[in-house]
């Protein structure tokens, strides 16, 4: 999915090309952590918070921080490690305490010949394939996902809110994505939906852009990502789960988390949606606020500072 570096027209460039990638996964793409870095056992009943190295997955490890420590929990941050690999066997060391996840991507991680694709099938799958060492917690609404977007006056004048709805007219559509979109999606789009295109174009980390100017109709862009207000579009909703769901979770050592950690972990999740989040996210990638503060702004918007 996506990292973003530098100024925000990069930080939207990076966003694009690894988040648009027709089934992506935001921490395996992650670059990977200097050598021993995060994998020391947590001590002193300290809860160690990790993230990948991308500013979404450091904003959601923030918002952690910042609630368990309004709770009177005591909290170390280890944030921009890396990548799946090596965040996943530190929280299963207890070097990490919580990391934010990504639910379809992690069963796929753990489980490689999963087909579950809902959200309550995914987590099912995931209370039956992670170690006895770890949990996934009460996954939020949010989601960091594929998607089908369009322009809002496209959705307007076509009366589209979901993929399905897109079927009426995709035959006259050109689509775009990532070189790779068309062989991994085409036939499961058809399969699932019915679904159809005029043309299919390699259109890369421009995809939103691409639909904004026309040169595409709709495209694949990830649910969280910035562009999606920046360029006014609109993401259709995956009625059918054509995707597999990507619900942001905490994943947690279970050693290390207490009845304080849990409730409270829940009580973010249940504050978090896909539309706030994109909200955050622009925030960071294309304001340039500080992650610590942006978190800080929405915890207490949402009562829970």
């Amino acid at each position: 999915m996506k990292r973003f570096f530098g100024t925000a027209a990069v930080l939207l460039s990076a966003a694009l090309t690894l988040s648009a990638c027709g089934g992506g996964d935001p921490l395996t793409s992650a670059s990977p952590a200097p050598a021993g870095s995060g994998s020391a056992p947590a001590a002193g009943g300290k809860v160690v918070i990790g993230s990948a190295n991308f500013p979404e997955n450091v904003l959601l490890a923030e918002i952690y921080s910042q609630a368990l420590e309004a709770k009177g929990v005591q909290v170390e941050e280890k944030l921009n490690i890396g990548s799946r690999e090596v965040l996943y066997d530190q929280v299963k060391s207890g070097g990490l305490t919580v990391l934010p996840e990504y639910i379809g991507s992690l069963l796929a991680f753990v489980d490689k010949s999963t087909t579950a694709k809902s959200k309550d099938d995914v987590v099912a799958g995931l209370k039956e394939k992670l170690p006895a060492e770890l949990e996934v917690l009460t996954p939020a609404a949010a989601e960091d996902n594929n998607s089908l977007t369009v322009t809002k006056e496209t959705a307007t004048k076509n009366g589209l809110a979901t993929i399905e709805d897109l079927v009426k007219v995709s035959k006259n559509y050109v689509v775009g994505g990532p070189p790779e979109f068309q062989s991994r999606q085409e036939k499961n789009f058809k399969d699932t939906y019915g679904l159809e295109f005029k043309e299919w174009k390699k259109t890369g980390d421009a995809t939103a852009d691409a639909i904004k100017d026309g040169t595409v109709q709709v495209g694949n862009v990830f649910t969280t990502d910035p562009k999606i207000i920046v360029n006014d579009l609109v993401s259709l909703q995956d009625t059918k789960s054509a995707f597999a769901a990507e619900n942001i979770a905490p994943l947690v050592n279970k050693a290390g988390v207490n009845d304080t950690v849990r409730t409270t972990l829940d009580a973010v999740s249940a504050k978090l949606d896909t539309p706030g989040l994109v909200t955050l996210m622009k925030r960071v990638a294309v304001d340039k606020d500080d992650a610590a503060t942006v978190a800080k702004d929405w915890l207490t918007q949402n009562g829970l500072l």
